[in-house]
């Protein structure tokens, strides 16, 4: 009998070896993650993070996963925790064309069981890769149209099967366990939109990276699950939740297409679907020397689902800043630069700040407009008028970041967490991964102690 598509995922994921995957694809790898680090690192500043860290407390008391940026706690815990950290400031990975965000359900649980067991970075890289590509496969077969006309938020859904990939590969599952590991990862799968605008919509990925854990877990027990998760025409996710996608995405071309490839990363802490606008603002006011003094108006043109999402929402407090296209307009043309400084509460309650966002900036939906993309015009108090358009954002997977412009990224967000020396001790162990015998010289440069404390 010809092999399900869910069986046939699970047969590669279980078969696949380092020595397998191309160097490109290692390479891209290591940039998600020393991205996925970065971000974590950055959101040890989240304002919701101690109450994740009750909650994630609370699920053990063991302590053989490390935090990032923190203590160390049970694997459950760890993992609901890093998972929020990733996700927490808003500057993670996104998969654009089904709104999904990777790293925090696939890095958060491959971590903790890299750390408990000792695995090599060989072993972490196949993992990583093995629950990347499982992710975005089960991502591009749900229809996503589809999917989000129903309210589901891809990250809940999708995410429990990249943790289950990453740590079945880490386990060394068969393809019976691995299987097994998808049908309960899929028992799992929620989260849905009506959360936006709330911090419940970033616990989905928390959750789901620890659905993920779980499902591993128990299906190493061989504990039994369907074998037809994503395509049973009675509850199986693709039929449940879409119109019963595209099965094809799931599985053409597997193993010699990366599907990864797709994911996009995010310089700025600011909502994936306006990193267009954040490029194109900052180089207008670089290459025009603007302030906000000499600028008469500028309008924000963006698609429809975007403007949607973005286009109106207040400002009223750091989260929805961080969403708010007319704020994010603002501060960056006032500060010329965006991160964790631009979102503090001296910056959302300035009232020049805020007067620029309800006064000089209009964002519009605009049918030109595709995607994530944008068109900004500027009017400038001396009678130039100043147009940028932008069909992607630097960092999307056609404008790829740089190895350099990631490591960047991280020493920025390592500052009051760990040393300079201890994060580029952690980019030049993430270089080099396949070098590392033992996951554990990543977590410990990861763990905040007083002896790394400036």
């Amino acid at each position: 009998m010809p092999l399900s598509p869910t069986d046939q995922l699970a047969h590669f994921i279980s078969k696949l070896r380092y020595e397998h995957i191309p160097t490109p694809i290692i390479n891209r790898v290591k940039d998600i993650f020393l991205d996925t680090l970065a971000s974590a690192l950055a959101g040890t500043h989240g304002d919701e993070v101690g109450q994740i860290r009750a909650l994630a407390k609370a699920l053990g008391t063991s302590e053989e996963a490390s935090v990032i940026g923190g203590e160390s706690l049970s694997l459950a815990g760890a993992t609901v925790l890093n998972g929020y950290l990733i996700t927490a400031v808003t500057v993670c990975d996104v998969h654009r064309p089904t709104l999904y965000h990777t790293t925090p359900q696939v890095i958060a649980p491959a971590l903790a069981i890299a750390e408990r067991d000792g695995a090599s970075g060989k072993a972490l890289l196949t993992a990583l890769s093995a629950g990347l590509e499982t992710s975005v496969r089960v991502a591009n077969g749900i229809h996503y149209k589809a999917f989000r006309a129903k309210g589901w938020h891809s990250p809940g859904v999708v995410g429990p099967f990249g943790g289950a990939a990453a740590v079945g590969q880490l386990r060394g599952f068969n393809p019976e366990q691995q299987l097994n590991a998808f049908g309960l990862a899929g028992s799992q799968s929620a989260g849905t939109f009506a959360h936006w605008g709330t911090p419940t919509i970033k616990f989905n990925q928390s959750r789901g990276a620890l659905s993920g854990l779980m499902a591993a877990l128990l299906a190493e027990q061989g504990f039994l699950a369907s074998r037809e998760i994503l395509t049973h025409q009675d509850g199986g996710i693709y039929n449940t939740y879409s119109d019963g996608g595209d099965i094809e995405a799931l599985t053409f071309a597997l193993g010699t297409q990366w599907r990864l490839e797709e994911i996009s990363l995010r310089l700025w802490p600011a909502a994936s679907s306006v990193q267009s606008v954040i490029t194109a603002l900052l180089a207008m006011a670089e290459k025009h020397q603007l302030k906000p003094d000499n600028i008469q108006s500028v309008k924000v043109s963006l698609s429809q689902g975007v403007f949607d999402m973005h286009g109106q929402l207040p400002w009223n407090d750091k989260f929805k800043a961080l969403l708010s296209m007319p704020y994010i307009s603002s501060v960056v043309l006032h500060d010329r630069a965006c991160w964790l400084d631009q979102f503090e509460p001296a910056r959302l309650n300035d009232p020049a700040v805020d007067r620029f966002a309800r006064e000089n900036v209009k964002v519009e939906a605009d049918p030109h407009v595709v995607g994530t993309g944008t068109i900004v015009c500027i009017q400038t108090k001396d009678g130039r008028t100043l147009i940028d358009e932008r069909p992607v954002a630097r960092g999307d997977a056609a404008d790829p970041l740089s190895r350099a412009e990631i490591e960047a990224k991280l020493h920025t967000a390592a500052k009051n967490v760990i040393t300079p020396t201890a994060a580029q001790a952690l980019i030049d162990k993430v270089n080099h991964l396949e070098t590392v015998k033992d996951c554990r010289e990543i977590t410990q440069l990861l763990t905040v102690k007083r002896s790394l404390k400036q």
